[in-house]
């Protein structure tokens, strides 16, 4: 009989197609069947590899010579169609030449003078005139360009390193460098940096496979299948194995060419673009060359590292911005006419005041980026203006760019939100259990609808860019509005369940084949007729939204709101039960005015039914600031004051949240932690999220169910952190126990604790395999929105959660929705 993880990978390799496999699959499987890749079962000695491959290039050079006269030029060895050289500042070869047999020593050929610059130095001692004037005569030597061999050096003391201040310095040395160095690698180099190509709105995905970076690593280093699964079994990470490997490599079949910044980031673009018949095969030789031209163990482990999208470096994107706002302090291109801090002028300042100019530099790079989230706008503008305000207006909001949302921060209940916001007018809405969505619109009609983590989704509601026409008033002529997005009954308009939302199709939907209808309930407008509103007080956006735009029932409605403040708390409670009760998350409270109001307001109710003037013309923006915004806030209150701007890609307290699965009496799961990754920003330093799993008492195995990173206090992560401290008998090799293919954690846990956690909804999941076979063959079950409560020291794992407990909690809530939804229907519907 087949087990439920059998019968999850038999059913998703029939329903969909081929996928790719992760490294560690083919580091941990590798058999005697890959012999038809033309690998023994023995290592190859140097020499050995050599002939083989000298044998291989004499074939190729037979079978090119009569219509490819440049084929010879290029040295990966394989019969693959030849690859463009990375480095375009190469002169072209005009003669062919063949390629010869040479076994070059790999001793030395590392980038000696990249490896001695000290870029973990503190920023103000760090000469980078001087290294960078170093630097520029070393690479003019190989084309001119930054070597890869400095953004590796970087990458390593990064990695050596916990300290958060060493790894910003790192980082802006580095970025100085470049900057008096060679302008033109910066791009590239944050790209490589911040593990990824393009933004996700526009997102490049490599399209790698665990087989290409295997194949390349013993193709390239002379290993065998065997020898591959060893190194990985002792040191569990794609890129440490690629260390090793080229660390034991006595010779090199060809001197390596120095690889470029710039040319790594080419040869990304051209995996992630390569498309159609005999893409693998340009995918696979771009790999192969690559690891072939990687000057050094170090530069091995990182490029391998970055074609697994997991640099394990301990820096992210804040890393990034912080850096890039601190180095254009410092430095700036040779020809650029903005001014800059000098070392000693910076140093010579106050602790204090060395902390304003950072912070307010910092702010303007993290602003500029919340509001137009791409590197390849950010970076030019900042090489041309350097830190300015005019880098908010060069590179802010734009149509068709999707600016980070603004968050809302989590509160325990009710009158804990009542609380925050004594003496201030807000607004409560329904927070709907949908998908959020950002729709642009530009003045010739062209609609684009982006997700919460600025996905393009416009080819997933089809539906809602023909309701555009519809729903903008006259005097609108470009936009860019906020909502949610819900499955609805078209009829009945009765919300269904976010799960039905997901059966929708995600990419070249039909609009005539739509089976789940959706409804935009739309919250906030962000941009109105060339013209930011961020700027403007939350009231003040609504009644642009609801006065401009026009509902369409069912289809396009304002979210239900109540306007109240903290003496409604009994209203308040009602709404809060009424959004429950509409099969809603729970509510959002906003601050609805910058300032405190002394006066309390009466309540208002602006339920989806009011109707709307759309013939009133648009308010006028103001005009005494730059770009049209109001006036700038005060210095010093931007964290204190309940602000009701809109703040893009920040989580304030004047936005708050009130969800249902936050109270105390909601079912809770008992749960094993088995696995975490390294977290982001400020949780860096600690496992953020944490991989959960119930226990399946037929097989004794552990199914993961959910990540969870929701919940924990500092304390707790750093008691966590030290637990499970890397090299500590806490922390093991992959469990051959543990079910769980969707990724690779960056370590896993030796399971011997439970945690209780609270959660909103049980789903059914393609990911996690959970129950999979209990309540359906492909699909195992998930939680939403889970959240840590507490260690429960009182259980031992064998009274954790199980399957079978999982997958009765789960009939359960579907049969109490049954039955909601059965109350609800009129007598006549029920056939009474």
């Amino acid at each position: 009989m087949s087990t439920p993880t059998k019968k999850r990978k038999r059913d998703v390799s029939e329903s969909s197609g081929p996928r790719n496999r992760s490294i560690a699959s083919f580091f941990q499987n590798q058999t005697a069947a890959e012999k038809s890749l033309g690998h023994t079962e023995q290592t190859l000695s140097d020499e050995a590899l050599a002939r083989r491959l000298q044998a291989e290039w004499n074939r190729e050079e037979d079978a090119n010579s009569a219509f490819n006269a440049g084929a010879a030029n290029n040295n990966s060895p394989t019969s693959a169609p030849p690859i463009p050289d990375d480095d375009d500042s190469r002169p072209a070869i005009k003669e062919p030449t063949k390629k010869t047999l040479s076994l070059q020593s790999s001793v030395g050929t590392e980038d000696t003078v990249s490896l001695a610059v000290p870029l973990d130095q503190s920023s103000l001692t760090f000469d980078s005139r001087k290294y960078g004037d170093e630097l520029r005569s070393h690479w003019a030597t190989s084309g001119g360009d930054a070597s890869y061999a400095l953004l590796t050096r970087a990458f390593v003391l990064a990695n050596a390193t916990t300290s958060r201040i060493r790894i910003v310095d790192t980082f802006v040395n580095f970025l100085r460098v470049l900057i008096e160095g060679d302008p033109s690698s910066i791009l590239p180099a944050v790209w490589l940096a911040t593990n990824s190509i393009s933004p996700p709105y526009d997102e490049l995905e490599l399209g790698l496979g665990g087989s290409s970076i295997s194949k390349a690593l013993k193709k390239i280093y002379g290993l065998n299948s065997q020898g591959l699964k060893t190194l990985y079994d002792k040191h569990g990470d794609a890129g440490d194995v690629a260390f090793e490997a080229k660390k034991k490599q006595s010779f090199t079949l060809v001197k390596p060419k120095p690889l470029k910044i710039k040319g790594v980031y080419q040869s990304l673009i051209k995996i992630a673009t390569s498309k159609g018949s005999g893409s693998q095969e340009i995918k696979q030789r771009i790999v192969e060359k690559l690891l072939q031209d990687a000057r050094g163990a170090e530069e091995s482990r990182y490029i391998v590292r970055t074609l697994v999208q997991n640099l394990r470096i301990g820096a992210v994107k804040t890393t990034m911005l912080i850096a890039l706002a601190r180095a254009f302090l410092y430095s700036k291109p040779d020809h650029a006419k903005f001014s800059v801090h000098s070392r000693q002028e910076l140093a010579s300042l106050k602790k204090e005041d060395l902390a304003e100019i950072y912070s307010n530099a910092e702010e303007i790079v993290k602003a500029s980026y919340a509001r137009h989230p791409s590197y390849n706008d950010l970076v030019p503008c900042l090489l041309e203006i350097g830190i300015t305000e005019e880098l908010l207006l060069r590179c802010g909001l734009q149509l068709h760019v999707p600016l980070r949302p603004m968050l809302g921060s989590i509160t325990r209940d009710l009158p804990d939100m009542l609380t925050k916001l004594q003496g201030r007018d807000f607004s409560c809405e329904f927070k709907y259990d949908g998908q959020r969505a950002q729709v642009h619109c530009d003045p010739r009609g062209n609609v684009t609808i982006f997700s919460r983590h600025l996905e393009n989704m416009t080819e997933k509601y089809p539906d809602l860019v023909s309701l555009v026409p519809q729903i903008r008033g006259e005097g609108v002529s470009s936009f860019i509005l906020e909502g949610e997005v819900v499955a609805v009954d078209q009829e009945t308009g009765e919300l269904q369940a976010f799960q039905t939302l997901t059966n929708r199709a995600k990419k070249n939907v039909d609009i005539g084949a739509i089976k789940v209808s959706v409804c935009l309930f739309s919250f906030d407008l962000m941009y109105l007729n060339g013209e930011p509103l961020l700027d403007r007080s939350f009231r003040e956006r609504r009644e642009l939204l609801r006065g401009l735009f026009v509902e369409t029932p069912n289809r396009f409605m304002w979210v239900k709101s109540l306007d109240a403040t903290s003496g409604d708390s009994d209203m308040v409670l009602d709404f809060f039960k009424n959004a429950t009760d509409s099969k809603c998350e729970g509510i959002m409270v906003k601050v609805l005015d910058n300032e405190p109001t002394a006066s309390t307001s009466a309540v208002k109710t602006n339920y989806s039914t009011t109707k709307t003037d759309a013939s009133q013309p648009p308010q006028p923006l103001p005009s005494s600031a730059p770009n049209g915004q109001s006036d700038p806030k005060p210095k010093g209150n931007r964290r204190k004051a309940l602000l009701s701007t809109y703040e893009p890609d920040k989580r304030l307290e004047s936005w708050l949240k009130v969800k249902k699965d936050y109270n105390a009496s909601s079912e809770t799961l008992d749960l094993i932690p088995i696995a975490g990754w390294h977290g982001q920003g400020r949780k860096s330093k600690w496992w953020s999220p944490i991989l959960l799993a119930v226990r399946n008492p037929e097989t004794g195995s552990l199914e993961a169910v959910t990540k969870c990173m929701s919940g924990f206090t500092d304390k707790f992560y750093q008691a966590n952190k030290d637990k499970y401290v890397e090299g500590s008998p806490n922390v093991i090799s992959r469990p051959s126990y543990v079910e769980y293919a969707a990724g690779e954690p960056d370590v896993w846990f030796e399971p011997q604790e439970v945690w209780e956690m609270a959660f909103a909804d049980i789903t059914l999941s393609p990911t996690y395999p959970a129950a999979i076979g209990l309540v359906s063959n492909v699909r195992g079950l998930s939680l939403r929105f889970p959240r840590f409560l507490k260690v429960r020291e009182d259980k031992s794992l064998d009274e954790a959660t199980t399957s079978d407990e999982l997958a009765l909690l789960w009939r359960k809530q579907s049969e109490h929705r049954r039955l909601e939804t059965e109350l609800e229907m009129p007598e006549t519907e029920l056939g009474c």
